[in-house]
C-alpha cells in the first residue's frame, strides 16, 4: 500500500507546475497606469468618433426648401447618407456638378489613387529594401539618402512636383526632348491622375522600403546559405524563401500605406486642386464643409472611416497583416507529454509480476 501512495505522490510531482498569471494587485496597478493613456485616446479619438456619427443623423441649419423659413437642425434620419449613397438632394437628384452627384466618381478616384500607388510602391519598396539590404560600401549613406522624400512634408512635395509638372516645367521639357508634346498634366483627366500617382510613389515608397527592410533583416544568412548549396536559383529564392519569410511585414506596410492612400487630401488638393476629375473622398468631404453643410460632411465622414476599417479588417483576418504580433496560442501538447498511464495500476502490476 506504502508503494502505492509512494508511486501516486511521484507521478505528481512529475507534473509540471500551472502557470501563475497576474495576481489582482497588479491587475490593478497596471489599469491604474494605463488609465491616462486610454482617458487621452478616448478623449482624441473615441469622441470626435461618436461625435461625427451623432451629427451625421442631424440636419444642417439653413432655409428650408419648402417654407422658405430658417430652421436650427433637429433630426435628420437617413438623409444625410441618402444624399451620399443615393445621390439625393432632397427629394429629388442630385443636378450633375453639385457635390452630392460627385460621392461615386471621387469613391473611383480614391480607389484608383489606392490600387495604382500600391501596387507600385510595392514593387520599388522590395526593389530598393534587397539593394540596401546587401553589403556594400556607402550602404549607410544609401539608407540614408533614400528617406529624405519620405522626410519632407507633403504640402511641399506636392508644391515641387506642381513646379515640375508645370506647362514650361522639367517634366515637359523632357518629353519635348524626345519628340513627345507637352502634356497639361494638372487638368488633363489621365494625366492629372498620373502625375499625383507619380508624386505620391516618389514621397512613399522609402516608407514601404524601411518596412521591408526591417523584415529582411529577421531572415538568417544560412537559409540563403542552405538554398545556395541545393542548387537553388536567384528567383527560386526569391520566390521561395524572401517572400514567404518577408510576409508579414510586407502585409502590414501594405496595410499602411493603403490606409492612409484611402483618406488622401493634401497631395491633390494642392497638386490639381481636384481638376481633371481628382477630387478624393477626403476632399469632398472639406468641400461640403465649406458650402455649410457639416452634417452631410459628417455623414461622408463616417462612410470613409468604415470604408476603412473594412479595408484593415480584411488585410488582418485574411491578408495575414499581424499588426499586434501576439504570441503563439497555448495548446495542449497531450502527445508531448510522457506516457504515464495510471500509476496504481502499473505498480500493482509489478508488484504482482
Amino acid at each position: 500500500m506504502s508503494a502505492v501512495a509512494q508511486s501516486t505522490r511521484g507521478s505528481t510531482k512529475g507534473k509540471p507546475p500551472k502557470e501563475r498569471g497576474l495576481h489582482a494587485g497588479q491587475g490593478r496597478q497596471g489599469l491604474l497606469l494605463v488609465a491616462p493613456t486610454l482617458v487621452f485616446l478616448a478623449i482624441i479619438i473615441i469622441y470626435p468618433l461618436l461625435r461625427a456619427i451623432y451629427l451625421s443623423f442631424q440636419k444642417d441649419e439653413g432655409l428650408d426648401p419648402a417654407t422658405k423659413l430658417f430652421v436650427s437642425g433637429g433630426s435628420a434620419g437617413l438623409s444625410n447618407y441618402t444624399h451620399w449613397l443615393l445621390q439625393k438632394c432632397g427629394n429629388v437628384d442630385c443636378p450633375p456638378g453639385t457635390i452630392g452627384a460627385l460621392f461615386y466618381d471621387a469613391l473611383w478616384v480614391t480607389l484608383f489613387f489606392t490600387a495604382v500607388s500600391v501596387i507600385i510602391e510595392v514593387l520599388l519598396g522590395i526593389w530598393f529594401a534587397m539593394i540596401m539590404n546587401r553589403d556594400f560600401k556607402g550602404r549607410g549613406l544609401v539608407r540614408a539618402a533614400i528617406l529624405i522624400p519620405w522626410a519632407i512634408p507633403t504640402a511641399v512635395t506636392a508644391k515641387l512636383w506642381y513646379f515640375i509638372f508645370a506647362y514650361d516645367g522639367i517634366a515637359n521639357r523632357l518629353l519635348g526632348g524626345v519628340g513627345i508634346s507637352p502634356r497639361l498634366w494638372t487638368s488633363d483627366p489621365w494625366s492629372a491622375k498620373f502625375a499625383i500617382i507619380i508624386a505620391d510613389v516618389w514621397k512613399t515608397t522609402p516608407f514601404m522600403a524601411l518596412l521591408i527592410l526591417a523584415g529582411l533583416q529577421l531572415i538568417p544568412g544560412d537559409v540563403y546559405e542552405a538554398a545556395q548549396i541545393d542548387g537553388a536559383s536567384k528567383w527560386q529564392t526569391f520566390v521561395r524563401i524572401t517572400l514567404p519569410l518577408v510576409k508579414v511585414p510586407l502585409m502590414v506596410a501594405v496595410l499602411f500605406r493603403t490606409l492612409d492612400v484611402l483618406r488622401i487630401y493634401d497631395l491633390p488638393a494642392i497638386l490639381t486642386q481636384g481638376a481633371g476629375g481628382t477630387t478624393s473622398l477626403s476632399m469632398l468631404v472639406i468641400n461640403q464643409i465649406r458650402q455649410g453643410g457639416f452634417n452631410n460632411a459628417s455623414a461622408l465622414s463616417t462612410l470613409v472611416f468604415l470604408l476603412i476599417a473594412f479595408t484593415a479588417f480584411l488585410f488582418i483576418r485574411f491578408g495575414g497583416a499581424d499588426v499586434i504580433q501576439r504570441p503563439p496560442s497555448s495548446k495542449k501538447k497531450k502527445d508531448q507529454e510522457p506516457a504515464v498511464g495510471n500509476p496504481v495500476a502499473a505498480n500493482a502490476t509489478s508488484m504482482g509480476a
